[in-house]
């Protein structure tokens, strides 16, 4: 965990120290090298559950994966921000950077925690660069206003999280991981046990987002600079998911009748935010309702408890993460050109960007689960899981996966096809490090379909 950890805290003083014209190439170099160490966490040898370097870090199958999403995802966000943030003062891009760096710790300090008020914390801690980010670079003058719809939202759902294990200490004496799945938890048909078991899923629904407490995302997403939209839907979003299924193991004999309202608000919600998707106008809000689609599918899987519908979370919340911060970094190449992401005035793209089309067309077909990607993987596991738990799911999960393909086919055809509008008079040409950006995102899920198990966590 160090040998990634300390490189990451290195980054600060080589962005801060670096000259001007070389810093986004050493940050760059730097950030990809590191997350090319960490794909040695795949290299798995413990016989146990965990490898644990000392007692507050530690992996395991479920954070490995996410932990080196996490790392592969920083130099993809500095190579995705160069264009529009190169032009700002050189103090403004090492700041920008530098809080990237900050999320990237955060996020490895979040899911390789072993005791769960570490986890909290961090949780908590990756708001605030998050929020500098979406209120300081974003693009449009809604962004203080996402910004606070974003922290609202959060901290009024984790607030009831702190008191839940606060209590959960005090009856249990520990809040580590390690052990806390082998304790009884006194009186599960009580009332105030009920109540505590709401609050401690709370903060993780309003992360993931359930859909009804999803309103702060499409806002957050579609006011976020590139960098700020990709690491909400590849890692931040996934902090829900990761508490959830920490967090289940210690709930686990009421959640079988609790979890009702949950699982019917998450399949729902797939529903009605896909039908959202189909009639948005703007490009990166009809990214950011899919993701809470996708979500909704990963809320249910978790909160059934079968062995399939936890690996089929993993695998969606991985694949999922790739996918959607291609779109995002899509959504921005064209931005940059076009300056709108209104899809009326963004149309026929393939003739001057045939490459760029193509780009467009394999993101898509990853975000509505291509067969044999592991976004599809991961949709089946769940799919089928809830089938074998309530056979009246397959209407709402069947609907669902109908409407995923009909939007991502509406997002396509409305970018890229159709005449080319008359106020285009001439447009930059896509750059080398445009394509290095998708090839750097669909090259790994692609990978992924020839050794999946990477990616299952500790189901199989």
């Amino acid at each position: 965990m160090l040998k990634i950890l300390i490189p990451t805290l290195m980054l600060f003083p080589t962005v801060w120290l670096t000259p001007g014209k070389w810093l986004w190439t050493l940050a760059t170099s730097y950030s990809l090298a590191i997350a090319t160490v960490s794909l040695l966490w795949f290299k798995w040898t413990s016989e146990t559950g965990w490898t644990s370097p000392n007692l507050y870090l530690a992996l395991d199958p479920l954070s490995t994966p996410l932990l080196i999403l996490t790392c592969w995802l920083l130099p993809l966000m500095i190579i995705a921000s160069q264009n529009h943030i190169a032009p700002e003062p050189l103090v403004r891009q090492r700041v920008y950077i530098s809080l990237l760096i900050s999320l990237q710790v955060f996020l490895i300090l979040a899911f390789g925690a072993t005791e769960i008020i570490l986890f909290y914390v961090m949780f908590e801690a990756t708001l605030i660069p998050t929020l500098i980010i979406i209120t300081r670079w974003g693009n449009q003058t809604e962004r203080l206003n996402a910004g606070t719809y974003f922290l609202f939202y959060t901290l009024a759902g984790s607030l009831p999280l702190l008191v839940a294990l606060l209590f959960l200490h005090k009856d249990t004496g520990t809040l580590s991981m390690l052990t806390l799945q082998y304790i009884k938890i006194p009186n599960p048909a009580t009332w105030g046990h009920k109540m505590w078991w709401v609050a401690c899923l709370l903060a993780f629904l309003v992360k993931m987002p359930l859909y009804g407490v999803h309103l702060w995302l499409p806002k957050a997403h579609v006011e976020a600079p590139v960098a700020g939209s990709m690491v909400l839907a590849a890692v931040l979003l996934k902090l829900g998911g990761y508490g959830m299924m920490r967090m289940i193991v210690v709930l686990s004999p009421p959640t079988k009748e609790m979890a009702y309202p949950f699982i019917v608000l998450a399949l729902w919600g797939i529903i009605m935010t896909g039908s959202i998707c189909l009639r948005q106008t703007d490009l990166k809000s009809l990214i950011a309702y899919s993701s809470v689609s996708h979500m909704g599918l990963v809320a249910s899987g978790i909160l059934i408890q079968t062995p399939w519908g936890f690996t089929g979370a993993i695998i969606l919340m991985i694949a999922h993460g790739l996918a959607s911060s291609a779109l995002f970094c899509l959504a921005n190449t064209s931005y940059e050109r076009t300056h709108s992401r209104t899809m009326l005035l963004t149309r026929g793209l393939q003739m001057i960007l045939p490459l760029m089309t193509t780009w467009w067309f394999l993101t898509n077909l990853a975000n509505l689960a291509l067969p044999p990607l592991p976004n599809l993987m991961g949709e089946l596991m769940i799919i089928t899981s809830l089938f074998n738990w309530s056979y009246w799911t397959i209407i709402l999960t069947g609907l669902g996966t109908l409407i995923t393909a009909s939007y991502s086919l509406y997002l396509f055809l409305a970018t890229q096809r159709g005449p080319l509008p008359q106020h285009f008079i001439s447009l930059a040409p896509s750059h080398t490090r445009e394509h290095l950006l998708m090839t750097l995102h669909l090259l790994p899920l692609l990978l992924l379909v020839l050794k999946p198990e990477l990616v299952w966590g500790w189901c199989f």
